[in-house]
């Protein structure tokens, strides 16, 4: 029996938009499979994917093939402080369930402000244990954006199984419009 797309991911790249000619970077994207989603989805644009685990990008490589040779997809096997900005920026950033933007505040921020392109935005996803967590989550990772020069666009909830899920989208301030508002989306 196929393993099914965590309901997390689907809802994550349906928030993200994805937009044809958009480019993308994933942090810590495990085996790829956001990665597979996003690519069905893109004609002109492109997605990173980083991860830290060798096997973890083998598997995304493996299970991204069609993406990957055409040019769609790239996968390295790297920390985010590894990753430089090149001649272009990314229009979305967004990592699922990384622990590394509330477990160490404004931690991995400094390399995304040179990463995002002009008006782009940062999605933080989380998917914790029990809905008690959320709060935790959001107010630590909130401060760290505006303490490292972001604005938090939404908060966004999703009610999953087995735990409902958040996700934090924010932008750099001088790029910004007042911040957003919160808001709960049931299925």
């Amino acid at each position: 029996m196929a393993k099914q797309t965590p309901e997390r991911l689907i809802w994550a790249v349906a928030l993200l938009s994805v937009e044809p000619a958009d480019r993308l970077l994933e942090i810590g994207c495990g085996p790829g499979e956001a990665v597979a989603l996003i690519c069905e989805k893109l004609n002109g644009g492109s997605i990173t994917a980083i991860d830290r685990s060798e096997k973890m990008v083998a598997r995304a490589r493996q299970r991204n093939g069609g993406p990957l040779a055409a040019g769609k997809a790239v996968f390295q096997v790297a920390a985010l402080s590894d990753i430089t900005p090149g001649e272009e920026c990314f229009d979305k950033i967004f990592a699922v369930n990384v622990n590394l933007f509330w477990t160490q505040p404004g931690s991995g921020l400094s390399p995304i402000k040179a990463l995002l392109a002009p008006e782009g935005k940062l999605y933080l996803f989380y998917q914790p244990p029990s809905v008690d967590k959320i709060a935790p989550i959001v107010d630590k990772v909130t401060q760290a954006l505006q303490a490292n020069g972001f604005t938090t666009r939404d908060v966004l909830t999703q009610e999953m199984d087995p735990a409902p899920g958040v996700a934090i989208v924010a932008e750099l301030k001088s790029r910004t419009v007042p911040a957003g508002s919160y808001k709960s989306l049931r299925r």
